[in-house]
């Protein structure tokens, strides 16, 4: 993996609070430094600040689109400060696989590492909503007439748009004045039914069918 953040010290502090599975082969500052790592490791994933210095200005879009030819091989989870729409949205059209904010712990940061190399999308809670939104995927006829749509009840329905956003089980269930019990009966339901086995596939899922 590949840190790339203009702040040497927050780097260090996140080296220091990944789990020993996650091995850093290499640092960066700036876009092009960012740029030429990237292009000489092929690195399985970048943690990749949203707005790094250097290049022509365009921050973390500017090395996603100057490592395009790579993104098969490499994945892109963006880790910033900002929790915008508009830099959410900017990174995972160029081609990020996920975005956590930098109030996420190591341990989440790990989790995410791990299931973006897998090929899952990550996001922080709430974040996803603004993907969802400006993809303006989560109603519409050709949602609702899906065939694996169609499998699930309204309640599930309404579950599973907010998982797929990367909402916590205790945020669903505030959002749609349940309770976690049913919050989690019928996330097991939707799972079930679309035949995964994490939230992570969900949201993967999702973004196989531009939901995202």
């Amino acid at each position: 993996m590949v840190i790339v953040d203009d702040h040497s010290i927050y780097r260090s502090g996140l080296r220091a609070d990944l789990d020993d599975s996650v091995v850093v082969v290499g640092e960066a500052a700036d876009v092009d430094s960012a740029v030429a790592l990237i292009a000489e490791l092929v690195p399985d994933v970048v943690l990749l600040d949203v707005h790094p210095p250097g290049g022509a200005g365009g921050g973390g879009t500017e090395v996603l689109r100057r490592s395009a030819g790579l993104l098969g091989a490499t994945k892109i989870l963006a880790l910033s400060v900002s929790d915008s729409a508009e830099d959410v949205v900017g990174v995972i059209r160029a081609g990020a696989r996920g975005y956590l904010t930098k109030g996420s712990s190591g341990a989440e940061v790990t989790r995410s590492i791990h299931a973006v190399a897998a090929g899952d999308a990550v996001f922080s809670p709430r974040l996803a909503g603004f993907v969802l939104d400006a993809f303006g995927a989560v109603a519409g006829e050709q949602a609702e007439t899906s065939e694996e749509l169609d499998r699930l009840s309204a309640g599930e329905l309404q579950v599973m748009r907010l998982i797929a956003r990367g909402y916590a089980y205790k945020e669903v269930a505030a959002n749609l004045f349940i309770s976690i019990k049913t919050v989690e009966t019928h996330v097991s339901a939707v799972l079930r039914k679309l035949q995964f086995s994490s939230r992570h596939e969900l949201t993967a899922w999702a973004l196989e069918r531009k939901l995202l």
